[in-house]
């Protein structure tokens, strides 16, 4: 939408099919997350042509993010942990500061960013924050996308 260009929609079944379809020429672009994207891209299978984060990755330092063109643009998928809304305080401090440390180990930070993940710590209140700013986000765009369910 911020760039003005028509893109059209080809579905796949997954994204290994996805990228057998690139790689064959049946299309010419994807979007996909880094995880599934790494390995083609750092064997040369694909070439990437950018990133979706504010910021280049550091993984593929050469890559710029989409940013650094459109302005504002990021894209990120993101993983959280839940639990009941009935779930005890103390328990949901105990679970965010056991996750915190784990997701701060070197060893961790670095399988995940191999993988393209960038571990995210905080508070509970901050990743409800995260949720609410992310779910605004989206919902602009599928206003103005006129998106509707099938």
């Amino acid at each position: 939408m911020r760039t003005g260009i028509n893109v059209v929609r080809v579905p796949y079944r997954g994204a290994v099919e996805a990228h057998e379809g690139l790689t064959a020429g049946e299309v010419q672009v994807m979007f996909d997350g880094l995880g599934s994207a790494m390995a083609s891209v750092k064997s040369g299978a694909v070439r990437a042509l950018a990133v979706t984060s504010a910021r280049r990755w550091p993984e593929l330092p050469d890559i710029p993010a989409v940013a650094e063109f459109v302005p504002n643009y990021v894209v990120n998928g993101w993983l959280g942990v839940g639990a009941p809304r009935a779930t005890p305080p103390e328990i949901i401090d105990r679970l965010n500061k056991e996750i915190n440390a784990v997701l701060a180990e070197p060893g961790i930070k670095s399988k995940l960013a191999n993988l393209g993940f960038e571990p995210l710590t905080g508070s509970p209140a901050d990743f409800g924050k995260y949720i609410v700013d992310d779910t605004a986000k989206w919902a602009e765009v599928i206003h103005a996308a006129h998106i509707k369910t099938q």
